[in-house]
């Protein structure tokens, strides 16, 4: 007896490999994912501008990235005592405004780096509603909680969007021609608009999405929202907020989404290293004890043979944190 609508997966048409390079930009969602994947090993990037929810915004980074945009002192601006940027998560902002233009530059240098050479593109979209500063017209990534006097909203358009990212693909792929780009509408429903607002928003995400991979090659699409919406409809999988997927929601789309992109072999690999950390996190009686050294030589000799088959896995860490346990 089946008692869900089952999303239809997009298995078999590509394949994510640890060895791939993940560049993974949008909304909170793409935070979700992107540590889940940090987590397994994979080599991602995650929100080199923080969080941004909606298309344009996204379009507007992944540009300055192509284009390795240098912040300066026009760039950013002051509110009570604090500097920051209408394209930044407040993570960038800083009392000084010298740090925080350090801090955006810093963090621009190393992801256009990374996307020269990234094989994946991951774009998540949550919201087609946008601000713009009236002063300039321009569409911000985060209002940083100015009045919302100096703000328009608006509802962007699906051929908006759609010709945008197509000029948007070609530039990226001027730069790295083999890159393959992953779109997806994000599960998290907006409710400042109500919820037939947040349809209608969803709604042309979905439509600019699908016309952008359908025109496009080398553009996939991760059905997360289809997911949340046909199988999790039970209020059990959103989080106290009702708006935000529960972690074992996120848990379930991230099962969906190993299902789809992931071999046998990475699978593996993935168990193996997940069998490492939780010994890792292991809390023992007595840290002096001959059983609990030969226990963390034990996960050395397993992180050992794991990178000596994959050398590409960053374990540089957990090998540190080994030997230093040991040492004590």
């Amino acid at each position: 007896m089946e008692l869900i609508t089952r999303t239809e997966l997009p298995a078999g048409q590509c394949e994510i490999k640890h060895s791939d390079r993940l560049l993974l930009m949008g909304s909170c969602f793409t935070d979700n994912i992107g540590n889940r994947l940090s987590d397994s090993k994979f080599r991602c990037d995650v929100n080199p501008f923080g969080v941004l929810y909606n298309p344009m915004s996204i379009f507007q980074a992944l540009n300055e990235l192509v284009d390795r945009k240098v912040y300066s002192d026009d760039d950013v601006m002051e509110s009570r005592g604090v500097w920051f940027s209408l394209m930044h998560h407040s993570s960038f902002s800083s009392p000084s405004k010298e740090l925080c233009l350090e801090n955006i530059n810093t963090r621009i240098s190393y992801s256009s780096d990374f996307l020269a050479k990234a094989d994946w593109l991951l774009l998540t979209f949550g919201t087609a509603r946008v601000y713009r500063l009236n002063e300039t017209d321009c569409i911000v990534g985060n209002c940083h909680k100015l009045n919302e006097k100096l703000f328009s909203r608006s509802l962007l358009e699906v051929e908006d969007i759609v010709s945008s990212y197509t000029a948007l693909i070609s530039k990226i792929r001027n730069l790295n021609p083999d890159i393959k780009l992953m779109f997806t509408v994000s599960p998290i429903r907006h409710a400042k608009d109500g919820m037939h607002g947040n349809q209608i928003s969803k709604s042309v995400l979905l439509l600019a999405v699908d016309k952008i991979c359908s025109s496009n090659s080398g553009c996939f699409y991760f059905p997360s929202y289809e997911i949340m919406m046909d199988e999790l409809r039970d209020y059990r999988f959103y989080a106290d907020d009702m708006l935000h997927p529960s972690s074992l929601a996120v848990d379930y789309i991230w099962e969906k989404f190993s299902e789809t992109y992931f071999s046998k072999p990475t699978m593996e690999v993935i168990k193996s290293w997940n069998e490492i950390n939780r010994a890792l996190g292991h809390k023992p009686f007595n840290p002096e004890s001959e059983a609990y050294g030969k226990f963390l030589s034990q996960i050395l000799l397993k992180i050992g043979a794991l990178k000596e088959k994959f050398t590409y896995l960053d374990v540089e860490k957990e090998i540190e944190l080994c030997r230093t346990l040991l040492k004590k």
